[in-house]
């Protein structure tokens, strides 16, 4: 079973936190790539305007989705098998979903239509093996991970199970799952190239719970398995002063920072503002126009920003009507006129490229704009007459700056002086996910209201540190909300002219969960693009962005920040470190110890278990785990960030979990931006996950209490059982255990420890444990000469 199943539940004071600093991250060593100069074959579809969808795009395997963020879609988070492979959710216009097609990738159907932002049926079929194939000559091992039902939204019970076959290998080795009279098969997950494990990708609605169930393999191998409940933790009810649902509408970064101002302001005892100190570059961008189309196409940029001129001015180029007219170029008041070049017969014959090399050579218009030519073409065709205002594209409201956006954070607590557990909750890293930034506010708003009224509230308020940002990417999200709704990214463009044009507009920007400076692509890990177009762009460098930095530095200044949650949306994961691998041999970054993997299990069944209370919705079991073992790698995340270079435990909400339909009996995806009652719904039952989170750092803060195991001998060698979940020292030679003593490893990927072999004989046993707020068994001190480890000789044989 998975680690935390074969334990019996636990009430949250067992919970605690990170027993000891992690040793320097080894890296991965490569060349450091540089930003495409040209743009992805996807991207250079890009038109301004062409309103986008999310479509199904199916590619064969894990290793494909890769090639199709190097191609330069925009990759959503949400993947699901189908028949011979992968379904992944794309955001693309209908050019570049005919791009798609082009390059090979069967494009399937919207899922989100350009008229409506709330998802459509994605229906998927089931892949089914059938293999007659035995395999009498072989010896096979089913390992069972976990087999659990549970409860959703609705009332309707599901069950999900996990096996690992050693004939794993074999793409023809089929696993299915029996109970009650049904047999279901299951979904062979490879990642990578690399066999994981046999799943139910989707839960199977059962109406019946079953005590059992059978895995059988078409190798002949079988093992019967008990089936325990996931989540469901018993929770207090709230009293009945406890307010909530103070959001109403989706809002904008200047309303979400508007709000958090204005709580500051109106309880000063408990909360204040901290600036962060990168700007952003803002909701602004330099103003174009472009005549022309393909290689007949050039285009100006404004020196200025378009809000602070670059709107004001004017291309124009003109046919003199004249033979023989030398190609000029002149400036009147803020229009840049080009008269063409013609020849003998009065037929314009300047080429888009020397229009280009005419007006940046000309002072007066070089002080206004800068010329090039279209992407890639050269510029080689024939320039037209034409005429365009410059325009920077933007259209939100005069209310909204488009200066440099200062970032904040709303730090609530009793005592803000460093002295008590910190807990960090960010959200909308990516632009588009609207629902987010209400999980933030909602939850700022409910600690801060209720801490008056509520016991709980106020114990949370008055021991723990608390910092909220609720929008880490303000000019992205404007740009969402006003201009276009499909944006990911931030604001900054880092392309160059063969990519920087008028159409790619809505591409530009860098992927700020993946310019983080550990597991990157710089360091050749996989899950970003170079290209600058893609909606996995990781920047021109890590931390290249000032969002970025904005986290680390918080994080920094802030050392007593143990807990971190990122919020994303959609499709109902809930995930943690390691985020990111190497393609080849699917190289992980380190993972946790054992007792820092269990200790990630048994927090997230807690906080999930708060999320399930709101309205039943149920993380599923088998979107639950680091992240590059439930979804993919995903090269340089804020999670791997603040884990790996601080010791933070953190976590990543992918809110907007499917829903069932009843009727259908298949489960309906949410999408980015769902109407706002469920939006709403999908806010406060992730609120409630964000104050089972705090529940749990509180507990962290208080827990001094030393942790307690006990060894058993079993026919493969030794096991311990402990009271939480702990990281295990060792020594077999009688030496005294230090921290650099050999400790319990895990079995394998969701799996849990495995025993220790033993030889014939005695032998003497001397270890001690540490639980994740870092207190040792008995007390014992390993850095200093001590014998309160524990001790016991086992005899084999």
């Amino acid at each position: 079973m998975a680690p935390q199943t074969p334990r019996p539940r636990r009430r949250l004071a067992v919970l605690a936190a990170l027993p000891l600093l992690l040793a320097g991250l080894p890296l991965a060593a490569g060349a450091e790539p540089e930003p495409d100069d040209v743009a992805s074959p996807v991207s250079a579809a890009a038109t301004t305007g062409e309103a986008t969808e999310i479509v199904e795009v199916t590619v064969a395997d894990q290793d494909a989705i890769a090639g199709l963020i190097e191609a330069g879609a925009d990759v959503t988070e949400y993947t699901r098998p189908a028949d011979g492979g992968l379904v992944v959710h794309v955001v693309a216009t209908p050019a570049e979903q005919a791009v798609l097609r082009d390059l090979g990738y069967a494009v399937g159907e919207v899922v989100v239509s350009a008229a409506e932002t709330e998802a459509v049926v994605a229906e998927r079929d089931a892949a089914v093996r059938r293999v007659n194939q035995t395999f009498a000559r072989m010896a096979e091992t089913l390992t069972p991970l976990r087999a659990e039902w549970f409860e959703s939204v609705g009332g309707q019970t599901y069950l999900g199970v996990e096996v690992k076959t050693s004939l794993g290998a074999d793409s023809n080795v089929t696993l299915t799952v029996g109970f009650g009279g049904q047999t279901v098969t299951m979904d062979r997950f490879v990642d990578a190239g690399q066999y994981i494990y046999h799943t139910l990708f989707e839960p199977v609605a059962v109406d019946d719970v079953p005590a059992e169930v059978t895995v059988t393999s078409s190798g002949g191998a079988s093992v019967t398995v008990p089936v325990v409940e996931w989540l469901g933790d018993p929770r207090p009810d709230p009293g009945p002063h406890y307010a909530t649902g103070f959001v109403d509408h989706y809002m904008d970064p200047t309303e979400l920072y508007d709000r958090i101002e204005a709580l500051a302001a109106e309880f000063p005892e408990l909360a204040e503002i901290v600036e962060l100190p990168y700007q952003t570059n803002g909701y602004r961008r330099k103003a174009q126009a472009m005549i022309g189309a393909g290689a007949t196409a050039f285009y100006v940029t404004s020196h200025d920003w378009g809000h602070e001129g670059g709107n004001d001015l004017r291309l124009e180029t003109v046919n003199p009507g004249t033979a023989n007219s030398p190609l000029s170029v002149g400036v009147t008041g803020g229009t840049v006129r080009v008269s063409l070049g013609t020849d003998a017969a009065g037929v314009p014959n300047s080429t888009a490229a020397q229009v280009v090399a005419a007006v940046n050579a000309a002072p007066a218009a070089s002080a206004l704009v800068t010329a090039a030519t279209y992407r890639t073409t050269g510029g080689t065709g024939i320039a037209v007459a034409g005429a365009q205002d410059l325009s920077d594209g933007l259209d939100a409201p005069a209310g909204i700056s488009r200066e440099p956006f200062s970032v904040r954070a709303i730090r609530i607590g009793k005592v803000r002086d460093g002295s008590r557990t910190g807990v960090f909750a960010y959200s909308q890293e990516h632009a588009r996910e609207w629902v987010t930034p209400l999980v933030a506010l909602e939850t700022a708003e409910r600690l801060l209201r209720n801490y008056a009224n509520d016991a709980d509230t106020k114990k949370l308020v008055d021991d723990l540190d608390i910092f909220i940002v609720p929008s880490v990417n303000p000019d992205g999200a404007h740009y969402s909300f006003y201009d276009f709704n499909g944006q990911r990214k931030n604001l900054t463009n880092h392309c160059p002219a063969t990519s920087g044009d008028p159409a790619s507009a809505n591409s530009w920007g860098v992927d700020l969960n993946r310019n983080f400076s550990v597991g990157s692509r710089f360091d050749g890990y996989s899950g970003a693009s170079a290209s600058c177009t893609s909606g996995n762009f990781s920047g021109p460098a890590e931390l290249s962005e000032p969002e970025a930095r904005n986290e680390v530095w918080l994080t920094e200044q802030y050392p007593n920040i143990r807990f971190a949650m990122n919020v994303h949306s959609y499709g109902g994961y809930f995930m943690w470190p390691p985020g990111a691998y190497v393609q080849n041999g699917r190289v992980p970054l380190p993972r946790p110890t054992l007792g820092e993997e269990n200790y990630f299990w048994a927090a997230s069944s807690h906080i999930l278990s708060a999320v399930q209370d709101w309205r039943g919705t149920a993380v599923w079991p088998g979107r639950t785990g680091p992240v590059s073992d439930v979804l993919y790698s995903a090269a340089g995340n804020s999670a791997d960030e603040h884990w790996y270079n601080r010791g933070i435990f953190g976590w990543d909400f992918e809110v907007g979990a499917d829903l069932w339909d009843p009727v259908e009996r298949e489960w309906d995806p949410q999408g980015f931006q769902p109407p706002f009652a469920e939006g709403y719904e999908q806010a406060m039952e992730f609120s409630n996950g964000l104050v089972g989170l705090l529940e749990v750092a509180r507990a962290y803060g208080r827990d001094n209490r030393p942790p307690r195991t006990t060894l058993e001998l079993t026919d493969a060698g030794v096991t311990f059982e402990a009271t939480e979940p702990v990281t295990i020292h060792y020594t077999l030679d009688g030496s005294r255990p230090t921290y650099e003593s050999p400790r319990v490893e895990s079995s394998g990927l969701r799996e849990g420890a495995a025993p220790i072999p033993l030889g014939a004989g005695s032998t003497r046993v001397h270890w001690f444990s540490v639980d994740a707020a870092g207190n040792v068994e008995n007390r014992y001190d390993p850095l200093r000469p001590s014998s309160s480890y524990r001790k016991q000789t086992v005899r084999v044989g």
